[in-house]
């Protein structure tokens, strides 16, 4: 049995219009021999209403009836998509988390996929052409509805993929990855291919392509990912893994994240455990801090700079300025006009001279640098965010990714 995996967003089933657009992706599938669990989204923004109807019927809902609430959004779109196919004599049918089951933990609104019942799905599909499942939604011990949050549904299409043993098309509204924002950059680049390591950092700063969870799963398990319009007919852009041709390319796209804000605290006596004593209850908040400086001690004090998201900064001042007053610092200090711009290849491991690039080329743009970090396969600065636009530009045209270049592969 040859199976397909597609998934269709928001955008994708948002009314009956685009809902036929769907339909004759699944078909074109069913015509090349393929088994199809077709994953759906809610439908566009019907998310957002539960979830604000939610608010105003309780100022602190129950979180696990909130799951129940929203997830009622993927139980319409795969009813009436199922009624769709139907009605052109397809054997369809509908099929929820807990049907399958997809089991997940505890945690609502965020829950993580534990198993799936690969069984279950093999015996529908033996009697259909067609399942129209219910993504972003799974099921937990205590029997209750849980949501993988937001942008679940790629996470639930490439669970079910690598369960199956199957390849994946995740669809949406763009025709698949640029070498940058084409929003920002009109010279961006669509990619043919891009390795998975490259769309976790891509995702990680704020690509809203896919979901990083839904990356993670396609390394961990190897499952090819091609990402594509559900509008047009072109190939999109295959998620796999690294190769030679990937590796010859220097940098293959420039990414950028406006969702940042930097704390300072300043004043910080120099002494062993000051930094677990500022990151810990950061941690313990569930506050994921990205960047992080520590200036020369001078005078046994120093300063201690990081950044954190921009949702997390009240939080995170709070925390900050617990700390400042038990160790003894000066003062804290934050700035929400700040932005990540990032350098990112898996060529970066057999290329030098991608760092001096990118900081000589935002130094010929007078742009300050404010922080720097760097990993295996990606350089980022931070620098203040009415900079972005050019940055990322200058950045996208010095390491040659414009459209009429062929170096980006």
């Amino acid at each position: 049995m040859r199976i397909l995996v597609q998934k269709f967003g928001g955008t994708s089933v948002a009314n009956l219009e685009c809902m036929q657009q769907v339909k004759q992706k699944v078909l074109h599938a069913r015509e090349n021999g393929y088994k199809v669990i077709a994953v759906l989204s809610a439908m566009s923004g019907e998310t957002n209403r539960l979830l604000n109807m939610a608010g105003q019927w309780s100022q602190c809902p129950d979180e696990a009836e909130v799951d129940a609430l929203i997830s009622t959004g993927e139980q319409v779109s795969v009813s009436l998509f199922a009624m769709l196919l139907q009605n052109e004599g397809i054997k369809a049918r509908s099929v929820l988390g807990f049907q399958i089951p997809l089991k997940t933990n505890t945690a609502y609104s965020r829950a993580r996929i534990l198993d799936i019942r690969k069984d279950t799905l093999v015996e529908l599909l033996e009697a259909h052409d067609v399942l129209a499942v219910a993504g972003f939604q799974g099921i937990n011990d205590d029997n209750r509805i849980t949501t993988l949050g937001r942008g679940g549904s790629d996470t639930s299409a490439v669970a079910l993929a690598a369960a199956l043993g199957c390849e994946c098309e995740i669809y949406t509204d763009v025709d698949g990855v640029y070498t940058t924002d084409p929003n920002m950059c009109s010279s961006a680049r669509k990619l043919d291919r891009i390795s998975y390591d490259e769309m976790l950092e891509m995702a990680s700063m704020g690509a809203k392509v896919l979901q990083i969870r839904s990356v993670e799963f396609a390394k961990k398990y190897k499952v090819p990912v091609r990402v594509r319009s559900t509008f047009t007919n072109d190939s999109g852009t295959l998620l796999t893994q690294e190769d030679s041709q990937m590796e010859a390319v220097m940098v293959s796209g420039i990414a950028y994240d406006k969702d940042q804000a930097r704390i300072t605290l300043r004043g910080v006596p120099d002494t062993p455990g000051v930094a677990a004593s500022l990151f810990c209850p950061l941690a313990d908040a569930g506050i994921v801090v990205d960047m992080i400086v520590q200036n020369p001690s001078l005078d046994g004090v120093t300063d201690m700079t990081f950044t954190v998201p921009r949702k997390d900064l009240t939080r995170a001042l709070e925390l900050v300025e617990k700390t400042r007053a038990e160790v003894g610092a000066k003062e804290v200090l934050h700035d929400l006009n700040v932005c990540k711009v990032s350098a990112i290849g898996v060529g970066m491991r057999n290329h030098s001279g991608v760092a001096s690039k990118t900081f000589a080329t935002l130094r010929r743009e007078n742009i300050n640098i404010l922080m720097i970090s760097t990993s295996e396969i990606k350089i980022t600065c931070l620098i203040e965010e009415k900079y972005t636009e050019l940055a990322v530009r200058t950045l996208h045209d010095a390491f040659g990714l414009d459209k009429d270049q062929s170096q980006a592969g």
